[in-house]
């Protein structure tokens, strides 16, 4: 086994952030899901492991061993299971990655930061109040804004993106794994010189 005992620690986690369910599978919330499924598939791997009330699994990444994971709690509770896994591993803030969609930013843009508010995105609300700090890296990706804003945000986030979005977005998944790889071989500040447009 590549990192011989099983049970060894776990150096980071990495929590793409989503709902559970077929009905919000491909949405504009669900571009942390979708973004760790794609890193779990690039490593030969499936997130199918039950615990700390996600879908995860454990997995070498940028040299590192991390725990990939996707919080089934709904995207107001991420914190649950985020707190949850962070606590059983001893895994500080600075090395809790997560990885969520981001309206205040155009489609596909990237924007990777080592801290910071929730700046209104409740999952984030939720990891901070779980995590007792906001001084854990973040990427984020753009699924850009509805033009009214207001009531119409629920429906845009969660609501499925067009055709030609949805083409970008994948090029943007892709990225946002290389940019989560670069913060943990790296640091946060060679990943924002590289992929903050």
């Amino acid at each position: 086994m590549l990192f011989g005992n099983k049970s060894a620690a776990v150096d980071w986690l990495v929590a793409g952030l989503g709902n559970p369910g077929q009905k919000y599978a491909n949405t504009r919330h669900n571009m942390g899901f979708l973004t760790v499924d794609l890193l779990a598939e690039e490593e030969g791997v499936k997130l199918n492991k039950v615990k700390f009330k996600s879908a995860y699994n454990i997995l070498p990444f940028a040299g590192a061993r991390c725990l990939v994971m996707k919080p089934q709690t709904y995207m107001n509770l991420s914190g649950e299971a985020v707190g949850e896994a962070a606590r059983f591993y001893k895994i500080p803030p600075e090395r809790v990655l997560i990885i969520y969609d981001d309206v205040s930013l155009p489609v596909g843009k990237l924007r990777v930061r080592p801290t910071g508010s929730a700046g209104g995105h409740n999952g984030i609300k939720s990891v901070i109040a779980h995590l007792n700090s906001q001084d854990f890296p973040r990427v984020k990706i753009g699924t850009g804004a509805p033009a009214g804003g207001g009531e119409e945000m629920i429906g845009w986030v969660t609501g499925v993106p067009s055709q030609k979005d949805r083409e970008i977005l994948l090029e943007s998944f892709k990225r946002a794994i290389r940019a989560a790889e670069c913060v943990i071989a790296h640091g946060c500040q060679r990943a924002m010189n590289d992929f903050n447009g």
